[in-house]
């Protein structure tokens, strides 16, 4: 066995991690935004392998994104685990300026099925969490605008109040407990509670979730303060290695001990390439601490995430891989297929043409804030290759399918199919601050296509072909980046997949996909 592992321990836009331990099982949930279905869940029982459960909002009646801006819907969860129960809570961000509706769920096994939401209307804020005291009393952890208002721009503290979770009623006062340690940073969010050897402790995320992101900590020896903050705050951060180091933005932790008494933080955190940009989002890094004089020492003698660090002390348990490819030949999507918002009608298939995933058409484009006819996964490696077989003829030159890769409605790419006049074309389209420029544009005479994509770093090549192997360049070294954050904006990482469209018009057509294989170069 290896005596290191590789960070992070889940890439791609895996962001917001929180962790729980029951037994010698560990469980972990990660935020979503706009895709469907909602909040991953992963088990393990070593901390560094992870194999994905499956969802916990993995049906419309939990989760309804119909109008969802991007980079919205659900933000940072929590699980936690009580008396036999399962809870995940989190905060279901309802439109750009609109309700931060915060709910939870829960379960007996957290492989599913979850409940509905239980909504907790009387709670103000996001990124939740749920606290349970030793004598069993539950208490919902919030953020929220200070009472006495604002002292700076996104100014906010911590409280914490009794919660009913039968019903989902906030029960007596609620309690201001701290507003940070970073003053004039801002954004005091993510809180976490924790009673360890009788003391209490309150992990938060501050600075934002950009380039000044951090995790401070103060402790009490009352639930409801006074709070005293660690003077050697933020106790993680990688704000001060500057935009050339090779993982930025580390924040917003959660922490575990294992059965052996080590004490790890998960947390989020993101590798920049190509310059300052970060296609693959916020993800999920793992770091071990200890304790000195009471509080956490995250690394001893680094105080940074490192992409390789030594293993915990736990025995080594690795899951079967994953195929590369997927030839749909099973009864329900692979768990690593999501769709943008809540998928709305019967716009795809796997047993209309057993072995393929069928695309119907649908009018919706994925230009617009829509459920369309879309079905992808995460961008996970800076240099990767994506390929699909589609069969697909077009009859009407509003009708278009074919590969996408996608950091939001604005902001894309699309290798599509469709027609020029009278004849079919491979077209690559950019689609940039809601502008659309044609890079490429082939003429086409077979119906069945395949494509593929392969990126370098920032360089983004699209190829073509009618045979297995026989690719056509469409467009070599397209700029990535606008597939980052740090340019479209949003917190979500790059996703790519498969795409179908009418574009606004009525139509019976659809697209046949036989496979879709993912590889890291």
């Amino acid at each position: 066995m290896s005596t290191t592992f590789r960070n992070p321990i889940l890439s791609g836009c895996y962001p917001d991690p929180s962790i729980c331990r029951v037994g010698e099982d560990y469980y972990m949930v990660t935020s979503t935004f706009e895709y469907f279905p909602g909040v991953p869940i992963f088990h393990s029982k070593d901390l560094v392998n992870w194999r994905q459960l499956g969802h916990v909002l993995d049906r419309p009646s939990q989760l309804d994104l119909d109008g969802t801006p991007c980079s919205k819907g659900i933000y940072a969860a929590t699980i936690r685990y009580h008396e036999g129960t399962f809870y995940m809570i989190t905060t279901f961000v309802v439109s750009a300026t609109g309700a931060r509706r915060n709910f939870y769920v829960k379960a007996t096994d957290p492989a599913g099925p979850w409940s509905d939401p239980y909504w907790v209307p009387d709670a103000p804020g996001i990124d939740p969490s749920l606290f349970f005291d030793d004598d069993g009393t539950s208490y919902y952890v919030g953020h929220r605008i200070p009472p006495a208002g604002e002292s700076y721009p996104k100014h906010r503290e911590i409280w914490v109040q009794q919660i009913d979770l039968e019903t989902g009623t906030l029960l007596g006062p609620s309690y201001s407990l701290w507003d940070g340690a970073l003053k004039m940073v801002h954004a005091q969010e993510g809180p976490h509670i924790y009673k360890i050897n009788g003391t209490y402790y309150l992990l938060i995320a501050e600075g934002g979730t950009g380039h000044t992101h951090a995790v401070t900590i103060a402790r009490s020896e009352s639930l409801f303060g006074p709070y005293e903050g660690c003077k050697g705050n933020p106790i993680l951060t990688h704000r001060h290695l500057g935009k050339k180091h090779p993982i930025a933005n580390a924040g917003h932790a959660d922490i575990v001990e294992t059965q052996n008494g080590e004490w790890w933080m998960v947390c989020l955190a993101s590798r920049p390439y190509g310059g300052y940009y970060r296609n693959l989002g916020r993800e999920t890094f793992l770091v071990p601490f200890e304790w000195e004089d009471g509080w956490p020492v995250v690394n001893p003698g680094k105080g940074i995430l490192e992409l390789e660090m030594p293993r915990p002390n736990l025995p080594e348990k690795r899951w079967p891989a994953l195929p590369a490819c997927d030839h749909f030949d099973a009864s329900a999507l692979d768990w690593r297929w999501n769709f943008i918002r809540t998928p709305r009608g019967d716009f795809w298939s796997l047993t209309e043409r057993p072995g393929h995933l069928r695309l119907k058409l649908k009018a919706e484009s994925i230009t617009e804030l829509v459920n369309p006819s879309f079905v992808g996964r995460r961008q996970q490696h800076m240099n990767f290759r994506a390929s699909t077989v589609m069969e697909f003829t077009p009859q009407h030159s509003s009708e278009t399918a074919g590969l996408v890769l996608l950091q939001n409605n604005d902001f894309h790419f699309r290798m599509e199919a469709g027609l020029s006049g009278e004849c079919m074309v491979i077209r690559l389209v950019q689609r940039k601050e809601g502008l659309e420029l044609t890079l490429a544009e082939h003429e086409l005479n077979e119906a069945k296509l395949y494509l593929k994509v392969e990126a370098i770093g920032q360089a983004y090549s699209f190829y073509y072909g009618t045979e297995p192997e026989g690719w056509t360049a469409l467009f070599e070294e397209a700029d990535g980046t606008l597939l980052s954050t740090d340019v479209a904006g949003g917190f979500i990482g790059a996703y790519l997949g498969m795409y179908a469209s009418s574009n606004g018009r009525v139509s019976a057509n659809a697209a046949d996909f036989d496979w879709f294989e993912y590889m890291e170069l």
